[in-house]
């Protein structure tokens, strides 16, 4: 991100309004629309959610914790979680 000069941006009487509270300093200003929730724009959430109702789904038929964490690249505890979360 690169620094832009307030004098050379903002009209004189805005500059002098920001002047009266910050002179010097670094101060960042944020775009005027919201960030999307994580995972959305990517679609990653989405995956996660089908993922997780995989596992849910093949629990149910049967499919261990131990065999499930293996299979997904997950820990035990983050196996039980996503299948508590489900019930």
């Amino acid at each position: 991100m690169a620094y832009k000069n307030g004098a050379e941006l903002l009209p004189p009487k805005l500059l002098m309004e920001l002047q009266k509270y910050i002179q010097g300093e670094l101060i960042y200003i944020p775009k005027k629309t919201e960030r999307a929730p994580w995972g959305t724009l990517s679609g990653t959430k989405k995956l996660i959610q089908e993922r997780n109702m995989e596992i849910y789904n093949q629990y149910l038929q049967g499919i261990s914790v131990i065999t499930l964490a293996a299979k997904y690249c997950l820990s035990e505890d983050s196996i039980k979680k996503i299948i508590n979360r489900k019930r």
